[in-house]
C-alpha cells in the first residue's frame, strides 16, 4: 500500500510529538470503508492503533428505526471486527447509548419541537465522537482519536494553533462538521482519509483485501434509517403533534398545521393550504405555534445572525472579514462578509441572497481551504439588527479585512 508521493497520510504533528510507534490512536470504526482505511493508514505509519465501535442506539429506540446495515447495527460491528482482525489491531465495542440519547437524539427532538432544524451529525461529532469517545480514549492512555472523515486536521506552526483544511476530495469534504471542535479536541484528532479521494480510499481497501471495499456509504441519519424524521418524532415525541395556525407573511390566516416540529424553512410540500401560487415555509414562530408561508423570493435572505460561535483556524476577528459562508452541510459556500457583534455573536451578510436560512442549522466560514469557524444560525437578519430590507443587507463593494490577516 503506497501513499501519495510527497503527501503525508496525516497532517504534521506538533514539533514535540514522540515517535509514531509510541503514539496510541483509538480509531472510531463504523464498519464502513472510510474508518477501516483510516485504521489501516495509521497502522502502516507505525502508530499503536486500537479499533473501537460505539454502540449508540438506546435499547428503547422503536424497532422500526433500527437499521440492519447502518453504523450502529450488528452488521457494522461484525464488519469492523473483521477489518480489525485482518489489520491485526485490538478491537472493542463500547456502550455510549446514554450519552448518545441525551446529547443527540433528545437534543434532535427538542430542537424540532422548538421550531429549529438541527443537524444530528454535528451534535454527535461535538458531544460523542470528540467528547465521550475522546474521554474514553484518554482513559486507555491513547493520545489521539481518529475517524474516517474527509478533512485535513493538524498543527500549523506558522499560526501556532491546530487548523482544519478542506479534504483532497471536494466531493466528499466533511470539514463543515468540525466547526465546533476546540483546540484541545483538535490536538487529539487525526483524519488520515483527508489526503485522499474516495476512489483512492476504496482502492486501498481492495488492495488490502478488506471486505468493506465496495460497501456503499450511509446516506441517512443513523437512528432514522428510513429518513422519515416526522414519523420518528410522532413515535418518539407524541407531543410533537400540536396543531396551530398557518399565516402568510401579511398575517392572513390560511389553514392549520399539524405541529411546528414537522416543518422546515423552505418546505413546499405537505403544507395543506390552497393558494393561487406556490407557497413555502418562510419562518417558524414557536411562540405563537405558527407557520409563516410566502413566495419563493420571500424565502431568500441576505444575511443571518449567528450564536454559539467557535473559532477554529484563527483566534477570531475584530472587524468585517471576507469569507465563503456555508449555511448547511450540502450547500455550496457563498461569498459573504462576517462581522462581530457585542455578546460574542457574528453577523453574516451575503453578496447574493441565500435560500432557506434555517435557525438551528450551522453556518461555517472558510478562507480558501481553511475552516475559520462557525456557529448556530439564530435567524435571518431583521430590522432589529439594523437591516430593514434586502438592500441594507448587501455587502458593500469596499475593501474589507481578509480572514488570513485578522
Amino acid at each position: 500500500m503506497e501513499t501519495k508521493t510527497g503527501v503525508p497520510p496525516t497532517w504534521p504533528l506538533p514539533p514535540d510529538a514522540p515517535p509514531k510507534h509510541e503514539i496510541r490512536v483509538v480509531v472510531a470504526m463504523s464498519g464502513g470503508v472510510d474508518s477501516s482505511v483510516a485504521a489501516a493508514l495509521l497502522k502502516k505509519e507505525g502508530y499503536d492503533v486500537i479499533g473501537i465501535t460505539m454502540q449508540l442506539w438506546p435499547d428503547d429506540l422503536p424497532l422500526g428505526h433500527r437499521s440492519e446495515t447502518g453504523c450502529c447495527s450488528l452488521t457494522a460491528v461484525e464488519d469492523a471486527r473483521r477489518v480489525a482482525h485482518r489489520l491485526g489491531i485490538p478491537y472493542y465495542v463500547v456502550n455510549f447509548q446514554e450519552p448518545f440519547q441525551e446529547a443527540v437524539i433528545d437534543r434532535f427532538a427538542d430542537d424540532y419541537l422548538r421550531g429549529l432544524t438541527p443537524n444530528p451529525c454535528l451534535l454527535c461529532n461535538q458531544a460523542v465522537k470528540f467528547g465521550t469517545l475522546l474521554e474514553k480514549a484518554l482513559e486507555l492512555d491513547a493520545d489521539y482519536v481518529a475517524t474516517g472523515h474527509y478533512a485535513r486536521i493538524g498543527y500549523d506552526p506558522e499560526r501556532g494553533r491546530y487548523v482544519v483544511r478542506k479534504s483532497a476530495d471536494p466531493r466528499k469534504d466533511q470539514t463543515y462538521t468540525f466547526y465546533g471542535q476546540t483546540q484541545e479536541q483538535l490536538s487529539h484528532t487525526l483524519t488520515p482519509c483527508g489526503e485522499y479521494t474516495k476512489d483512492e480510499i476504496r482502492a486501498i481497501a481492495r488492495e488490502l483485501g478488506l471486505g468493506v471495499a465496495a460497501k456503499p456509504d450511509s446516506q441517512e441519519i443513523c437512528f432514522i434509517p428510513d429518513n422519515d424524521y416526522r414519523r420518528f418524532l410522532r413515535e418518539y415525541r407524541p407531543e410533537a403533534h400540536r396543531p396551530g395556525p398557518i399565516y402568510d407573511v401579511d398575517g392572513n390566516y390560511l389553514g392549520e398545521h399539524q405541529g411546528i416540529a414537522f416543518y422546515t424553512v423552505g418546505q413546499r410540500k405537505g403544507l395543506g393550504v390552497a393558494a393561487g401560487e406556490r407557497l413555502y415555509v418562510v419562518r417558524i414562530d414557536p411562540e405563537r405555534n405558527a407557520i409563516i408561508v410566502g413566495r419563493a423570493d420571500q424565502v431568500r435572505e441576505w444575511g443571518l445572525v449567528v450564536r454559539d460561535v467557535n473559532w477554529v483556524s484563527i483566534p477570531g476577528i475584530d472587524g468585517p472579514t471576507q469569507v465563503q459562508a456555508q449555511i448547511r452541510y450540502n450547500a455550496q459556500p457563498a461569498p459573504a462578509v462576517i462581522e462581530p457583534v457585542p455578546g460574542g455573536g457574528v453577523i453574516t451578510r451575503f453578496k447574493e441572497p441565500q435560500w432557506a436560512i434555517s435557525p438551528g442549522q450551522a453556518v461555517v466560514w472558510y478562507d480558501g481551504d481553511y475552516l475559520l469557524g462557525g456557529g448556530i444560525i439564530a435567524g435571518p437578519l431583521r430590522p432589529a439588527d439594523g437591516t430593514a430590507d434586502g438592500h441594507t443587507n448587501r455587502v458593500p463593494d469596499t475593501e474589507l479585512t481578509t480572514a488570513g490577516r485578522s
